[in-house]
């Protein structure tokens, strides 16, 4: 799987989000079918910016159908039928070292 960090020198929500949409358009021209995002979870514990603006940016790019859905890191395990169902189709997902962790730094983005 493809990683996207979006986090990586302590960027703006901004600056975040440009990273997030230029790693996508990328990611989903080499044709794989998901991406791991790293957001991170914000240092005040309670969820920083970043996270609360990915949600946006993804149903933003989900309803211009640039991409399928997304997986949040906490649902991103047997508990969840989007992932499941992921899985069921890529079977080397359950080899990553996030399944089941319940991380919530990270979102998978899956393509058509």
């Amino acid at each position: 799987m493809t990683i996207i960090n979006i986090e990586q020198g302590h960027p703006t929500v901004d600056q975040a989000i440009e990273r997030l949409t230029n790693g996508l358009y990328r990611v989903r021209a080499s044709g794989v079918p998901c991406a791991k995002v790293i957001h991170g979870y914000g240092s005040t514990g309670t969820g920083g910016a970043i996270k609360a603006a990915l949600p946006r940016a993804l149903r933003d790019l989900q309803s211009r159908r640039l991409i399928k859905g997304y997986i949040r890191g906490e649902d991103f395990g047997p508990y969840s039928v989007a992932a499941r169902d992921l899985a069921s189709n890529m079977k080397q997902i359950k080899s990553d070292p996030d399944w089941g962790r319940n991380n919530d730094g990270i979102t998978i983005v899956l393509f058509k």
